[in-house]
């Protein structure tokens, strides 16, 4: 009987391993199924005067083959990729945008600039304003466009989060759920592990990872924690948290996660918590690339708009009528924290557009030992530039005031100078007969004059639009002081000679002549050259009609080489080739981390392949040889069969 029930237990061990066999060789294309093995012990033996006899064997468990630290470190591995694919896919647009060589900014700038300087050779030729006033609104289009295209990608980014959110919570309550499943049929199979079970929960969490880095932490009996970010919970044993997707407090215009507690209590998480999978590559993408990107195209804007306008404003057009703002003018934007506790407006305006930056800045209210102050940070960088107790506040060529309300510690607000530079960006002077190419003043040398002196044209500034010249002026030259007279008798000349000295005289006096000197005053410059006679007289006096006269379109050309951006280190076009290449080359980074991060994804998958991953020669190899072990335990089973029948027969 022995022989028989030791048969039996071989023969069942053999079925057992057979059937493990098999249901290795139907899932070996089952995402997530990990080999598993029947594992045989010997069964206990008959002590015996003899010896001690075996009874045959039995199957302990079934064990699937599992590396924790492997699968740990293949979803961390295609966390990664994932955010560097979202990410890569989407900064390769901004690539493709601003690298367009045909029809993008760089060209068109070129273009208006052209027209600038066809203007300046032929003022009076209508056909060369029109070129001007359309090359114009083909820049200002572009800049609207580019802005446009921008904030659609920021809107499609926001639609990808928004799509995230529910595979994720489906995610979290699945898992919550196996973890209550795996307990219950744990317990119910005296603690054996349910294989399949365990298998379908890691393939979620590797899923799971594919859309936010998680980290998870096995409980005592087996259940999964589940966290994301720096430690926030998502599941916890049976329970899952989810997330919510809703506009950010603090920016509106960005779509932010919030983690919703068991207790329905919703905490928004900053975008700095999301550092893979494809939702915090979109958000690494949006917060380096995407908004600085918006930023510096609206910075290129600004400057390039306020430079044009203030020039334009120093010139006159056809009609002698002093010019006016050529581009429309972009503001600053302002949001309030939804969470503020007071009621405080801050307004914003660009003073120097030089100084801008390509940064958004956060700005607290504080109670500092009972005093409001306001801490300004540039969240590029994270630096705190400044804490102020009043306003105005001015920064980076920001000012920031106090509108109605009053601010309540703890009270945030974000400040975005440049963010909706270029949606604004139209051109105002559609008339071509009111471009103001041609200078205000006009210098001129008095018939009779006897020596060789003679007067350039002249140049304004900003000063002169608070005082222009009210009447003609007429400057003598005496010979015998080598003076200069006749200036405007409340108006100080401040003489500038040719290795930069400088010095200022007094409203109603005369001025020492030097040869290619500088005169200046009330905003208006002059330089004579030669030698004036005793008694040349030259005059200035306003510009009637610019008919002729391209002087204020020069030195609107000269804008395109002046570097009024970067603090006055940079061009229009030096500025924008600055953004192109840190783009690009970010965008290149990106592509090689990918490819990278795709080759140690796929090394680490083979390590863990060669581990859990099912070989059909092994299987079928193995299912050769349990389907002998079945003939063979069948085989004793009947050895035992005859001889009981042998003994049977003895009896009788």
């Amino acid at each position: 009987m022995s022989m028989f029930y030791t048969g039996l237990t071989g023969l069942s061990v053999a079925r057992s391993a057979l059937m493990t066999t098999a249901h290795n060789t139907a899932n070996v294309y089952t995402a997530g199924y990990s080999r598993q093995t029947a594992v045989i012990g010997t069964n206990s033996a008959i002590g015996l005067a003899s010896g001690f006899v075996g009874t045959g064997a039995r199957v302990t468990t079934v064990a699937r083959s599992y590396d924790a630290y492997l699968t740990s470190q293949l979803n961390g591995a295609e966390a990664s990729g994932a955010a560097l694919a979202s990410y890569g896919a989407q900064i390769s647009r901004i690539d493709s945008l601003l690298a367009d060589k045909t029809a993008g900014l760089s060209p068109l700038m070129q273009s208006f600039f052209a027209g600038v300087q066809g203007v300046a050779n032929t003022p009076a030729d209508p056909a060369a304003r029109q070129q001007l006033v359309s090359a114009g609104q083909a820049l200002a289009n572009k800049f609207r466009a580019t802005d446009q295209y921008l904030s659609d990608l920021n809107t499609s980014v926001n639609e990808q989060i928004q799509g995230s959110v529910g595979a994720i919570n489906t995610y979290a309550t699945q898992i919550a759920t196996l973890n209550h499943q795996i307990g219950q049929v744990s317990a119910v199979a005296g603690g054996q592990p349910p294989n399949d079970l365990l298998d379908q929960r890691d393939q979620l969490v590797n899923e799971l990872g594919k859309l936010v880095d998680v980290k998870v932490l096995a409980q005592d009996g087996g259940k999964y924690n589940v966290f994301i970010g720096n430690g926030q919970s998502l599941v916890l044993g049976d329970q899952a948290m989810s997330l919510k997707a809703a506009p950010s407090a603090s920016d509106p215009t960005r779509t932010a996660l919030s983690l919703v507690g068991i207790n329905g209590t919703a905490t928004e998480l900053a975008d700095s918590v999301f550092s893979g999978g494809s939702v915090g590559g979109l958000m690494a993408f949006r917060n380096e690339t995407l908004s600085t990107s918006q930023n510096a195209i609206g910075r290129l804007a600004m400057a390039l708009t306020s430079a044009f306008n203030d020039q334009h404003k120093l010139g006159v057009d056809l009609n002698g009528v002093p010019g006016t703002d050529f581009f429309s003018k972009a503001a600053p934007g302002v949001f309030s924290n939804a969470h503020n506790t007071g009621d405080l407006v801050l307004g914003a305006s660009v003073t120097d557009p030089s100084q801008l930056s390509i940064s958004d800045y956060a700005v607290e209210a504080k109670d500092v030992a009972g005093t409001l102050t306001y801490s300004v940070t540039r969240l590029t960088d994270k630096q705190v530039i400044g804490n102020y107790t009043a306003f105005p506040i001015s920064f980076d060529g920001v000012s920031l005031s106090a509108g109605s309300g009053t601010a309540q510690a703890g009270d945030r607000f974000l400040v975005q100078p440049t963010r909706t530079g270029a949606r604004d960006v139209d051109v105002l002077v559609i008339d071509p007969a009111k471009v103001a190419a041609a200078s205000p003043l006009i210098a001129g040398n008095t018939a009779g004059n006897q020596g060789s002196g003679a007067l350039a044209a002249p140049t304004v500034d900003a000063g002169y639009l608070a005082t222009p010249l009210a009447a003609p002026v007429t400057l003598s030259f005496d010979g015998a002081t080598g003076e200069l007279s006749g200036f405007p008798a409340t108006s100080a000349v401040t003489v500038t000679l040719a290795d930069g000295t400088s010095t200022t005289y007094a409203a109603g006096t005369a001025v020492p002549y030097t040869p290619g000197a500088s005169m200046r005053f009330d905003g208006v410059t002059v330089k004579m050259t030669g030698a004036p006679a005793d008694g040349d007289t030259f005059t200035l006096r306003k510009n009637s009609g610019g008919v002729s006269d391209g002087s204020n379109a020069l030195l609107l050309g000269a804008l395109q080489k002046k570097t009024v951006m970067d603090a006055g280190t940079s061009t229009f076009g030096g500025a924008f080739a600055q953004l192109v290449s840190a783009v690009g080359n970010r965008t290149m980074e990106i592509r090689t981390a990918e490819t990278t991060q795709t080759s140690v994804t796929e090394q680490i998958r083979a390590s863990r392949d060669s581990i859990s991953g099912v070989n059909q020669d092994e299987e079928t190899a193995n299912l050769l040889m349990f389907q002998q072990m079945y003939q063979a335990n069948a085989k004793v089973i009947q050895t035992a069969s005859t001889m009981f029948d042998a003994i049977l027969g003895i009896r009788n």
